[in-house]
């Protein structure tokens, strides 16, 4: 059961936003829907309650400007992309962190579950718990766990990113007919990020993060990933292997395939 005495606010009045806010209303559940030129005045309320952020990564920087200093530790990340470094130079690593395993198709939809939402986190267990109560899975779990699924979903996102694009196919094919380029993508990027997540990541754990990425795939095999969020995902590996002095042969080729000049 939820808190009834905590206000929750939702950042951001896109898919996920609004469905998260439209059904804990429909719950009974006091949640504050806040867009660019609206609700900021329901953040000044006193510090306790999340603060979901559910905006494109690129729009952070804002929504950190115009967030009442004392309610900077109720902030609820859900991101995807490489964005610890972001955070880390905000000062905003003890923050909640999620990862969200559910969809919302358009605008008005109910989120459709895809998996348990993991978080980490002060503000975790309730985060999990006011999303339990909307028949979404979610758990609390450590961060050393978080960190392990953080770096499947930035594999997935970034690896399926590139081959749906280059070769103009959805993930079930392209985990399928590509499952050679995905292997060597994975043992490209996942030693990158592993070094920035500090998580260990040797030959048996690239294995099965493959076979986790498949499986996933699989389950959705007609959606079509694109490369986007440049900055946070691909991107960040194309600086990232720069840095580090090393060769991703594989990823570079299927972004130039997919029209990216990584040059």
């Amino acid at each position: 059961m939820t808190d009834n005495h905590l206000q929750f606010c939702v950042i951001g009045n896109g898919r996920v936003g609004t469905a998260l806010a439209s059904q804990s209303r429909a719950r009974g559940i006091v949640c504050h829907l806040v867009g660019r030129a609206h609700g900021w005045q329901h953040l000044q309320t006193p510090a306790g309650a999340p603060i979901v952020v559910c905006t494109r990564n690129d729009d952070l920087p804002q929504v950190l400007a115009q967030l009442p200093p004392h309610r900077r530790a109720d902030v609820v990340i859900v991101q995807n992309g490489m964005i610890r470094p972001w955070l880390r130079e905000q000062g905003l690593t003890a923050v909640t962190r999620g990862l969200l395993f559910f969809a919302v198709a358009q605008i008005g939809d109910a989120p459709q579950p895809g998996g348990m939402s993991p978080l980490t986190g002060p503000l975790a267990a309730t985060v999990a718990q006011w999303w339990q109560a909307l028949d979404l899975p979610a758990a609390c779990i450590a961060d050393s766990d978080f960190r392990q699924l953080e770096l499947e979903k930035l594999l997935w996102n970034c690896c399926l990113g590139a081959l749906c694009q280059a070769y103009s196919v959805p993930v079930g094919l392209a985990v399928t007919v590509y499952a050679t380029e995905l292997a060597q993508l994975v043992a490209e990027l996942a030693p990158l990020a592993a070094a920035e997540l500090q998580v260990p990541c040797d030959s048996v754990q690239r294995d099965s993060l493959v076979d986790n990425l498949r499986h996933y795939s699989l389950s959705i095999a007609d959606y079509r990933a694109t490369v986007k969020e440049w900055r946070w995902r691909n991107g960040w590996f194309v600086d990232a292997a720069r840095q580090q002095g090393r060769q991703t042969p594989m990823h570079s080729q299927l972004l130039r395939a997919g029209g990216i000049d990584v040059a």
